[in-house]
Order: C-alpha cells, then structure tokens, then sequence
C-alpha cells in the first residue's frame, strides 16, 4: 500500500465527523465532489469500502473506523510535527516532551522543569509534560511515541534505561477527629478498618494497596474512586474516609502529623511499612538516540534527585 496522504485522511476524518461529505467540504473549503473522488481513491488504495452512504449522509463501516482511530493519530503527530518546527523557527532550538505520572506531576516535578527553563542557557528549550498512567508512560516510551518519561520506579522498567529521581512517602490523610489523626504513625493495615477514598484502578498506587491488602489478607473498601488527589483531599475532608497519598503532595516535610497548608480539616500521618517510601524514575528507551535538548532534561532531573 502506498503511502497514506495526509490531506486525504483529513477529509475522511471530516466527513466521519460530521457524517456527511457535503457539510466535510464546507468545514474544509473544498467541494463535495473532489471529497467524494479522494474517498474513492483511499478506498480503492486500502482495498476495503470505508464509508456506507445514505440518503442523509455517511458513516464508517468496520473498516473505515480502523482507519479512523490511526488516522486521528497520524493528523495529531503531524499537527504536532508542525507546531515544533515553526516554535524551532521562532527560536525554540529543543522541543522536550515529557510523559509523567499523577503523583509527580502534583509534587515536585513542575517545580524542577520550571526551574530547568529559568536558566539563561536553556531559555530556547521547551518542555511540554503530558499526565498518563505508569503503564501508559512505559508503553509509549517502548513505543519510541514518547523520548522521556517520569514513574514509580516498581513499575515494569524492563527493555528501558532508567536514571533515579525525586523519592516520596506514602502517608494516610484523615479528617481532623478521626482516631488516627492523633497518631505521628500508623501501619497500612490500621486503615483498613476505615472505608478508603482512591485513585482510578489503572494507577499504580491502586494496584500497591491492592496487592498490599492482599497480602495482609483483609479487604480494602473504597467509598469513593476519584481522578485526582484535590478531589481525594476534597472528599478525606467531607469525611467519605481515608485516603493513602504522598504526603509531600501537600508540603508535609517534617515525620510529625499535622494539618497541612492547603487542606485545612486535613491531616497526614505517615505509614509506617517499608514500601511506603517509593523512589521515582526517568525512563528512556537509549540515552545515546535522546536529543540534546532530552539529555540535557535527564541530566537536570537526575542531579534534581542527588540535590535532595
């Protein structure tokens, strides 16, 4: 099959779209009829029919959403292909993209990108970080979709070169009256009593406490599943119950429980069991094939982590 045209997958993207060619040629400023001949075409190019016609417009057939699903992402890495080359003809000379887990994007990894970009000789690189799973950041980097990537290092790191970042500690955060909130520590297995409020089951913190939970033999009984840790801090304070999180994430430093500055009503009181305190990784699929703006990146973010 010879190589896709992009313009053509655009105009079968439209018309997906809008379910129907006309509207597609209005929305791209080209006439129904020369949509229509290049929908020929691609078909006749694939070997398979694409679109099932009707009386009121279009819709794929099986084939044609196949297509659909690698056609949006062949737009979107060309809009992006676009949008680096003219930022590198603005004076952007590296374009960093950065995939990185929940935990580290709401702890410290903002603060030491910002103060990548603050210095005199980086001033023509940019970094753009993208908010994934640890299992989505490894697949892309394996996938070469991604150069650099920042995760729980438990994680399956395998086939990937890998630097030591940032450490945290995992804490239990309570309402303020909750029995533990007295507590400078606690074991995980002294919270499965209470109902717990978490992250999605595709994060890697859920499936730690599952498998933690497991071990210990006892059920872990969510009250609430919510998306981020504001919305866990939210509900922890609403008392919908506890919630197992980085204590860092809201600027605890010191070993003692107290409320923390941001989450009034809120405290966090640190686990006490050895797999509480978790080190973060830069993954990249070969340092040697990382641009020099990546490598200069890594190199920051990994003396980031022998600074503190």
């Amino acid at each position: 099959m010879k190589d896709l045209d992009l313009t053509t997958l655009r105009l079968f993207v439209a018309a997906c779209d809008l379910g129907n060619i006309a509207r597609a040629g209005e929305q791209q400023h080209i006439g129904s009829s020369a949509i229509s001949k290049r929908m020929a075409l691609l078909e006749e190019q694939v070997q398979a029919p694409l679109l099932e016609r009707h009386r009121r417009g279009v819709v794929p057939t099986a084939a044609g959403l196949m297509l659909l699903e690698h056609a949006r992402a062949m737009l979107a890495s060309a809009d992006r292909a676009a949008r680096d080359m003219a930022a590198y003809q603005h004076g952007v000379k590296g374009q960093v993209r950065i995939l990185a887990s929940v935990s580290s994007i709401a702890e410290s990894l903002p603060d030491d990108i910002a103060a990548f970009l603050q210095k005199p000789e980086h001033a023509q690189i940019r970094v753009d970080i993208e908010e994934l799973t640890s299992s989505e950041i490894i697949r892309s980097i394996r996938e070469g979709l991604a150069l650099v990537g920042v995760c729980w290092n438990a994680a399956d790191l395998e086939g990937l070169q890998t630097l030591p970042y940032r450490c945290d500690t995992l804490a239990v955060a309570v309402p303020a009256g909750h029995p533990l909130a007295l507590r400078d520590s606690c074991s995980f297995s002294e919270t499965l009593d209470c109902e717990h409020v978490g992250l999605p089951a595709s994060t890697a913190v859920y499936t730690m406490l599952a498998r933690a939970a497991a071990i210990i033999g006892r059920p872990l009984n969510y009250r609430a599943v919510v998306s981020s840790f504001d919305a866990t801090i939210r509900c922890v304070r609403a008392g919908l119950g506890v919630a197992i999180m980085p204590r860092e994430i809201l600027g605890m430093a010191g070993p003692r429980v107290r409320v923390c500055r941001g989450a009034q009503g809120v405290h966090m009181v640190p686990l006490t069991d050895a797999w509480a305190r978790r080190q973060f990784a830069i993954c990249f699929r070969d340092g040697s094939r990382l641009s020099p703006a990546a490598r200069t990146l890594v190199d920051y973010l990994a003396g980031c982590a022998q600074a503190g």
